[in-house]
């Protein structure tokens, strides 16, 4: 068969990767590059959103692309293929790049961009993103995108790349037409969308969505498909909601003390303060040390509670994509400085949508600041599959009896929700009275630690 094989005989078919702990399949954004196109070694290829994260993923295979799989908008498992890649005829792959990667040849997998092998200063090419006029699915079916026009579209249609993009329009009544891109080309992003849902003129009342399989909507009502991080979120809740067999308790403590240490701290370390947040989660890391059975998960199929080695400390942060629970792996071992820049810039990320899904998976506690939002208390769903979650209020002046006398003190709320299978109310009050002392004489946690 040495000279008889052909293109189709050789080609090779790049699967859609795991892109994180229980993740199984994603959206299709944006197809980055088209049949017929060259593409080399860790070229992203492909732009496509899961529940946690909008994520680049790179072709191992270097030579021309044969068939993408899927059109834009639509979902990919995890695991079926993506993309269909030959090698170039007549030796003309590009130089300094392999068929595939070294790690692929061992059998390791694909890994995301940033999280594979490097190939030395080997230039990548990259391909400008191709503009298509948004148009809306006909009764033959989505275009693909290998057939998606590459003519410049006419002056007055609206660029539209992205499906969630066209999605979110429709779900609250926005024309395209009258919003204004401020992408590449005039290429309309989600950002434009959201600018328009804020303007005076913008209509707010959004088209039923006929896919929802919900009741027809009355005027006025707003339908929101609960697709992407919010499905996920519902999901999950639900889940927790189901299984776990959870319990809150309680207490109010006096903050003054903790809020003093704080200014004491940053005082003497100014070029690196020091929040709230970062204490408190040094305080919990002090009480799971004490009591490590709510640093667990339950493991019904095994029918066992698998206490965790490390702390993966989860902080729940508020995004424009929903509630999210960044984690912070391995936080026991984390100075209290260094453990406040981490949780600082994990928020930050993750409110900017550039944490990789693989950080908002694997907690094992978490830490819930709702004080942000104005409210003393909360009974908090437990992040499943964790076992526990320590809730915060806002702080505020309140009256408080010191030394047998009344006084106006920084008093906040501590509420700690608990799987009821891995402990009893000892252990959970246990832990909440430790965090309690600590907060209102946090020279306790300095004899703790």
């Amino acid at each position: 068969m040495g000279g008889g094989m052909t293109i189709v005989e050789r080609t090779q078919v790049f699967l859609l990767p795991d892109l994180g702990e229980g993740l199984s399949e994603a959206e299709i954004v944006e197809w980055r590059v088209a049949v017929g196109d060259v593409v080399t070694v860790d070229q992203s290829v492909v732009e496509v959103e899961t529940a946690k994260a909008v994520v680049d993923v790179p072709c191992p295979y270097a030579g021309r692309v044969v068939t993408l799989h899927g059109a834009a908008g639509e979902v990919r498992p995890v695991g079926q293929p993506l993309i269909t890649i030959a090698p170039l005829d007549g030796g003309d792959e590009p130089a300094g790049h392999a068929t595939y990667r070294e790690e692929e040849r061992a059998g390791s997998g694909n890994v995301l961009i940033g999280y594979g092998t490097g190939h030395g200063t080997a230039t990548r090419r990259r391909r400008r993103p191709r503009l298509a006029v948004a148009a809306e699915p006909t009764d033959a079916g989505p275009t693909s995108a290998a057939a998606v026009s590459r003519d410049p579209a006419p002056p007055s249609a609206a660029l539209v790349i992205s499906p969630i993009v066209r999605r979110l329009a429709r779900e609250h009544g926005v024309d395209l037409d009258t919003v204004r891109g401020t992408g590449p080309g005039g290429v309309i992003r989600r950002a434009d969308v959201e600018a328009a849902l804020t303007a005076p003129a913008a209509r707010l009342a959004a088209v039923p969505d006929p896919q929802a399989g919900s009741a027809p909507a009355g005027d006025g009502d707003v339908i929101v498909a609960l697709t992407g991080v919010r499905k996920v979120i519902a999901d999950k809740l639900s889940r927790s909601r189901r299984e776990i067999p959870e319990v809150t308790i309680w207490v109010d403590v006096d903050a003054t003390g903790l809020l003093e240490t704080r200014a004491a701290i940053n005082a003497a370390t100014p070029d690196a303060p020091v929040s709230i947040l970062a204490l408190l989660a040094r305080i919990c890391l002090s009480g799971l040390r004490r009591y490590p059975q709510l640093n667990a998960r339950v493991d019904t199929e095994a029918q066992r509670i698998v206490q965790s080695a490390g702390v993966h400390l989860g902080i729940a942060a508020q995004t424009d994509r929903g509630l999210l629970v960044p984690v912070v792996r391995d936080a026991q071992r984390l100075t209290t400085a260094e453990l406040a820049a981490e949780l600082a810039a994990t928020t930050a990320a993750a409110r900017a949508g550039s944490l990789p899904p693989a950080r908002l998976t694997g907690g094992t506690f978490t830490l819930n600041n709702y004080g942000v939002f104005g409210v003393d208390g909360s009974t908090p769903i437990i992040n499943h599959p964790e076992a526990a979650l320590l809730g915060v209020g806002r702080i505020v002046d309140k009256p408080w009896v010191v030394d047998g006398q009344l006084a106006v003190r920084k008093v906040t709320q501590l509420s700690l929700t608990f799987d009821h299978r891995v402990c009893d109310g000892g252990v959970a009050g246990g832990f909440l009275r430790h965090v309690a002392d600590c907060v209102e004489r946090p020279a306790l946690l300095i004899a703790a630690v």
